[in-house]
């Protein structure tokens, strides 16, 4: 199961972030004036996006409005979404850079503007034309996060460069008719962020691939199977959960000794397995690793690995969601039951399952080698999560 936490946002000192912030000359004035008055930002509602085609551009709309006692002089937005959306041409007065997936955060994308401009209070203002995002072929549940500011945004210390925009610089503008936005009762009025969800007109196909393993009856054999997303979508989850959650039944005759790190036994020879993240890139997914001893012969035993019973409403094809586990047994020893301590090393295991039909044309390779082993540090079924204590 996923375990809350993230990695601390880290504020960026070196001379390397110098110069990066250089890039968009910034110098914030003060947000404070000399009689202890101040200025408060506050974004106005935004609402989610839906029903964005891949391939196609969308607008992003933002207003917000001074709620302190002060006006400011400068006033930063950023515009941060993960891997499915991107940026298009960006104005002069705006950076862009990109951070990798690090921790249990997947990848993401920030574009960075700075505005000049004496930003008085109780006034509304949106920028003279809005920012305009793209949906990429493997977008489907997105997020776009924006955050006003009047103090100067830093980079974290994995993002790339910045690249400065070369489109017309856009202004802020007035909105009169707007009703300003109420003030907040929070512990950083001189910031305000939020999180909007993006969901593209798009599909994502999960599909489990069974094994085949070999052995004789007292012999530990290696069995992998295998869960993936073959796209066209990625899929990014809410919340510290898994993407998905896949049930894998053994043979019967056989006796699990090692579970994959990411698996929990819940009946005898049946184990629920979770991913180690929440989110699937698409043509990615899990592996998944047992060491299976033979305890008997039992004729035509066979497992299965299915998709739990949950909602996927972005995947259409039910087809691939089971597949068969067959355990082959050679040898003499075929109506023997072996002792409970009785392993072998030399087994010839072998995991030649086959997806069932897709209609995506995806294929999955089944790892079958003895040497597949639950390598050290995977028992923990998701690593932590910090809680951000910093606005990005």
């Amino acid at each position: 199961m996923l375990q809350s936490s993230h990695r601390l946002r880290l504020r960026r000192q070196t001379a390397s972030a110098v110069g990066a912030v250089a890039l968009i000359a910034l110098a914030a004035a003060p947000a404070v004036a000399d009689d202890g008055s101040s200025a408060a930002m506050t974004l106005g509602k935004i609402a989610p996006i839906d029903g964005v085609e891949p391939g196609s551009t969308f607008d992003a709309p933002v207003t917000f409005t001074n709620t302190g006692s002060a006006a400011t002089n400068t006033v930063w937005l950023s515009y941060t979404v993960t891997r499915g959306l991107s940026h298009t041409e960006l104005p002069s007065n705006c950076i862009r850079y990109e951070i990798p997936s690090f921790d249990e955060a997947p990848s993401k994308s920030e574009a960075v503007c700075k505005f000049d401009q004496t930003v008085k209070p109780g006034t509304v203002y949106a920028t003279g034309k809005a920012l305009t995002l793209k949906a990429l072929d493997h977008a489907l549940y997105d997020r776009l996060r924006v955050t006003v500011e009047t103090s100067e945004p830093s980079l974290g210390d994995n993002a790339s460069e910045p690249v400065r925009g070369t489109g017309p610089a856009v202004k802020l503008v007035e909105q009169p008719g707007t009703t300003p936005t109420g003030p907040r009762d929070d512990q950083h009025p001189d910031w305000d962020a939020a999180d909007i969800k993006v969901t593209a007109d798009n599909t994502a196909d999960f599909e489990v691939a069974g094994a085949r393993a070999k052995g004789t009856v007292g012999e530990t054999v290696a069995l992998s199977v295998k869960f993936a997303d073959a796209g066209p979508g990625w899929v990014l989850r809410d919340g510290n959960v898994s993407v998905t959650k896949v049930r894998i039944k053994m043979p019967a005759g056989t006796t699990v000794t090692k579970a994959h790190g990411y698996c929990d036994k819940v009946a005898t020879g049946t184990y629920e397995c979770g991913t180690s993240q929440s989110w699937v890139y698409e043509g990615k997914g899990e592996t998944y690793t047992f060491s299976l001893r033979i305890d008997k012969a039992v004729p035509g035993a066979k497992g299965s690995v299915a998709l739990a019973d949950e909602s996927r409403p972005f995947d259409k094809n039910t087809a691939n969601d089971t597949a068969p586990i067959t355990l082959d047994l050679t040898g003499s020893g075929g109506s023997t039951t072996a002792g409970t301590g009785s392993t072998s090393g030399s087994a010839t295991p072998t995991a030649d399952g086959d997806l069932a039909s897709t209609g995506s044309g995806a294929t999955l390779a089944i790892a079958g080698a003895a040497a597949a082993a639950v390598t050290a540090g995977t028992g923990a079924v998701l690593v932590a999560r910090r809680r951000h204590a910093t606005r990005r």
